[in-house]
């Protein structure tokens, strides 16, 4: 492709290249750069593209995009933003693929997941589509299941992705949209049918330092939606409601019994493996069932029947649809048991979700709620004090361990979640060892009680000083279960 073509969307301060030039590829790793390619420098959280400038061109670079001349002589073109300039690039190069279908953000810190697979389902159903997802537990093409590196891919990777999609007949594409990929430019240039807001407690103020930060990014969603599907009962949602009016986007706001709202649930009624709750939206009312138990779910589903009606889905349908939605792996997932009890998995690592989850569990537990968690290395260090406040607030014994320790000490990130758990009458026991600590628990289990393992969720590896080992959580229940039948367990 000629590099002009790929320059479309871009306004560059500078440009030494030949724009007749035909681009083999793009790269925005050096390490995979080869002859022809066009080399994109982005600036990353741990090394800056610039420096590999010279070894890009080595290895067969023809021009560079970058915020800063290079010191070596190769054709360049000079950008404000390189991560930017990457997703428009890469949109070109791909054909620009979100444009040949209905695409559908999801934002916020809790609730992404599932709100995109029950979106998915419902989609499925409503229209008979086929229908890409892209999210934090997989990537999906219809039923084709693709791995996934993190919630929202590098630029490049998504426009690829899209690519994929359509000559693969998706209609539409339901997707989480993380904060790093807004604030990183990795959507620049995607326009969304509908954008939704779930939620905003703390998380990644590692990399967004404060709230309001933070805040601001989730909202940029809706400088590039058509329709905002907000949450008003959240204390961020002006943040959102003004970033979306000040950039004509429209809004359709819902609540769950708390405010005037364009939805709302009512008549709410919480069970044990499941929520049941009316839905009012402006001249119809309609009664809803979804298998996925806590106030929360109600939340989720919510944000999902917003963007199935902004898309011309019969309200009873959705409601039919919502009904025969599965569960959601990692999010309040049961685990099979050896007796009277019961063990769940899921991803709460934020102190908003671990609280919305073990309120949930509160709800429907006849003995105990013991919570074993832990707390991710490398990351907002802020929110463990905050973690273990709530599970001793909200559990009757609480298991502190490790979760992806990454560079940092296990015993130090214990130690940190343990400073908001000093003043609290709830007994608890730290076991580093998260294998070790699994079996503690239930080994020590009392009729009735509901185990919860907090912070996985759908994760099968603990990842310790960069390398990921293997471990699923349901594969050590189950092997020590085991060991416990043949008398083997120590």
């Amino acid at each position: 492709m000629k590099l002009w073509k790929l320059l479309i969307d871009i306004t560059p301060i500078a440009c030494t290249a030949d724009l007749e030039t035909s681009i083999s590829d793009i790269r925005y790793d050096s390490r995979g750069v080869g002859a022809g390619d066009l080399f994109v420098a982005i600036r990353g959280l741990e090394t800056d593209g610039h420096r590999y400038i010279q070894t890009a061109v080595e290895q067969g670079a023809v021009a560079v995009v970058c915020e800063e001349p290079p010191v070596i002589e190769i054709p360049y073109i000079l950008v404000t933003d390189s991560r930017s300039a990457l997703s428009y690039i890469s949109a070109r190069y791909f054909g620009q693929p979100a444009k040949c279908m209905t695409m559908l953000g999801i934002t916020g810190t809790n609730g992404k997941t599932t709100s995109t697979l029950l979106l998915k389902s419902v989609l499925e159903q409503c229209f008979g589509a086929k229908v890409g997802l892209i999210g934090t537990n997989e990537n999906l093409i219809g039923d084709e299941v693709v791995p996934t590196e993190r919630t929202t891919p590098e630029s490049y990777v998504l426009q690829q992705l899209l690519r994929r999609m359509v000559d693969a007949g998706c209609e539409y594409v339901v997707m989480e949209v993380s904060s790093h990929a807004l604030a990183l430019g990795r959507v620049a240039g995607i326009q969304y049918a509908v954008g939704v807001f779930t939620n905003l407690s703390q998380d990644h103020l590692d990399f967004h330092h404060t709230m309001e930060e933070y805040a601001k990014a989730k909202a940029a969603l809706f400088v590039q939606s058509d329709v905002g599907i907000i949450n008003i009962d959240d204390s961020y949602a002006p943040v959102m409601l003004d970033a979306a009016h000040n950039a004509g986007c429209a809004v359709k706001s819902f609540s769950v019994d708390k405010n005037e709202a364009d939805m709302m649930a009512k008549n709410i009624r919480l069970e044990v493996s499941s929520v049941k709750f009316s839905v009012l939206v402006p001249g119809e009312i309609c009664r809803m069932e979804l298998f996925i138990p806590g106030e929360f779910s109600i939340y989720n589903a919510l944000g999902v029947v917003g963007t199935a009606l902004t898309l011309g889905a019969p309200l009873e349908r959705i409601a039919e649809a919502l009904s025969k939605a599965e569960g959601i792996k990692g999010r309040v997932e049961p685990v099979p048991t050896d007796g009277d009890y019961t063990i769940l998995i899921d991803y709460a690592h934020t102190p908003d979700a671990l609280e919305n989850v073990l309120s949930a569990v509160r709800e429907f537990a006849t003995g105990r709620v013991v919570t074993l968690f832990g707390c991710g290395g490398d990351r907002d260090k802020g929110k463990r004090p905050l973690m273990g406040e709530v599970a001793v607030r909200l559990s009757d014994f609480v298991i502190v361990t490790s979760d992806n320790p990454r560079t940092e000490v296990p015993g130090e990130i214990i130690a940190d979640i343990l400073a908001g758990m000093e003043e609290a009458p709830t007994p608890y026991v730290t076991i580093e060892d998260r294998r070790a600590a699994i079996a503690y628990a239930i080994d020590r289990h009392q009729p009735g009680d509901v185990i919860l393992l907090a912070g996985k969720g759908h994760e099968t590896y603990q990842e310790i000083h960069g390398e990921k080992h293997h471990m699923d959580e349901r594969e050590i229940v189950a092997e020590h279960l085991a060991r416990r039948k043949e008398g083997t367990a120590q």
